[in-house]
């Protein structure tokens, strides 16, 4: 069958905000970090060209070309011909961005709200049972330990029904992803969200008022064209048809885009301003959208509803066992890390993988450079690199790293490109974005060198300078 009409995949943000100064982007090119999407004997003018020529010829579910309905996708203020690599001066948390965490709706509030309660409940009960177990006379106590060892077996009955009745509500609380078909907990239901999105939205909205772009600008339209064509392409998927996707372009400099459960679409202008062509900026937008349409928001919220409640059990034995106060904060610090490490972050490194893939076959669909995927993720680690970011271990992050995404991504563009024939799509004109940029970190890499070593005698070498030449 056509994958076009039916995808069916198997297998198979807190976010990431990059903060950066239009100014320091200026500064970075002007200093020569340039053409790594460019080649000997190919001028960037050409690349762009045959960018935009690919995406002239894009297909959508109705075989109509998306240079037929988009008049025009290039404006200078937003894709800039790749012959210029932003390089930025920015802080980088090891992601893009996933949709904002959402755990405030009418029934998810309540439990936020008494979480705390929840909490302080559990602490006060585990001291007042080390209270009194201090406070019994010692024979008293050997009397207790007696009636325990006697009736061992019923506490053991107990407590294994307790464990029972915590299986029963997960196993009870399983759905199916959609499109990945991955088995999942979901507590709260989809229209606790859809309000969530609404009180989520007007937040936003509130706090963005005076920096909206209009519908007239043309960076909103390229927003608006790209979202359009994604969800048109996608149209089969009915999680995809059933939102409306509205579109909102804050004129903001940091490179940053969610999308709320109720199809909510927020871009920064930053984001437009860092992408290298409209492919990456596709993929990205495919990847947000894909975040709102496998209900990733619900899902990390009853993860962390469920772990709350187990976590109640231990905190109460924590503030019960530990001899003294401070033993017990330490202890409940612990718990809390190592529910922190052992299961949210991976959670939510897990989903971000999956918005990549679902993400990708969107892109693919829509007749998008499905290749131009990684080198986004390429280009933010060499960011990471000239601005000698530290690179944390993976395992402290809640999203993969720039390298590993990178590597995701390449291991899924075979099957992408395959979805992306079976949908009669034009055929991709013009080298590999990632042999180029390949080629061209090479060739940054030994200009580079053949320029420090004359000059290694005349330069503080604790000042280092992000000074490359041009290819």
């Amino acid at each position: 069958r056509n994958r076009c009409q039916r995808l069916d995949l198997s297998g198979n943000d807190r976010n990431c905000f990059l903060t950066g100064n239009p100014d320091s982007y200026r500064n970075f090119i002007g200093k020569g970090l340039r053409c790594l999407l460019d080649v000997p004997h190919t001028s960037g003018q050409e690349v762009y060209r045959n960018a935009h020529h690919s995406l002239g010829r894009f297909c959508s579910q109705s075989s109509q070309p998306l240079g037929e309905k988009i008049p025009s996708l290039q404006i200078s203020s937003v894709v800039q011909p790749p012959h210029h690599f932003p390089a930025w001066n920015i802080q980088i948390n090891r992601s893009f961005h996933t949709a904002p965490s959402l755990q405030a709706a009418p029934v998810p509030l309540f439990w936020i709200i008494v979480k705390p309660a929840q909490k302080l409940f559990a602490i006060i009960l585990g001291r007042s049972i080390r209270k009194w177990w201090k406070a019994l006379p010692p024979n008293k106590r050997e009397l207790f330990k007696e009636s325990a060892r006697k009736n061992k077996w019923k506490i053991l009955l107990g407590v294994s029904s307790l464990g029972v009745v915590f299986v029963m509500f997960y196993f009870t609380h399983l759905e199916e992803t959609p499109i990945t078909g991955r088995a999942r907990l979901l507590v709260f239901g989809k229209e606790h969200f859809r309000e969530l999105s609404q009180m989520e939205y007007d937040m936003w909205m509130e706090q963005f008022e005076s920096q909206m772009l209009p519908e007239t600008d043309a960076r909103y339209q390229v927003v608006e064209r790209v979202v359009g064509h994604l969800s048109e392409s996608n149209k089969d998927i009915p999680q995809v048809a059933a939102l409306k996707w509205v579109i909102h372009v804050v004129d903001e400099p940091g490179v940053n885009a969610f999308v709320l459960p109720n199809g909510q679409v927020f871009v920064f202008t930053g984001l437009l301003d860092a992408v290298s062509d409209i492919h990456q900026l596709s993929f990205i937008l495919g990847h947000e959208i894909a975040h709102a349409v496998l209900e990733h928001a619900a899902e990390k919220a009853s993860l962390v509803h469920f772990l709350d409640f187990l976590s109640l059990i231990f905190l109460t034995m924590i503030w019960a066992i530990c001899p003294r106060d401070s033993l017990a904060v330490v202890g409940q610090w612990i718990q809390s890390k190592l529910q922190e490490f052992m299961f949210d972050r991976p959670y939510s490194r897990t989903l971000e993988a999956e918005a990549d893939k679902v993400g990708l076959q969107f892109a693919a669909k829509a007749c998008v450079d499905v290749r131009a995927s990684s080198v986004f993720w390429q280009q933010m680690e060499l960011a990471e690199t000239i601005q000698g970011q530290p690179k944390l271990p993976e395992w402290l992050s809640t999203h993969p790293s720039h390298e590993n995404r990178a590597e995701h991504l390449d291991r899924l563009i075979p099957e992408a490109l395959k979805i992306r024939e079976s949908c009669n799509c034009p055929s991709l004109s013009g080298p590999d974005p990632r042999l180029i940029f390949r080629l061209n970190m090479q060739h940054l890499l030994e200009s580079s060198k053949g320029r420090e070593a004359p000059n290694s005698t005349k330069e503080d070498p604790s000042k280092p300078k992000v000074d490359f030449p041009h290819t």
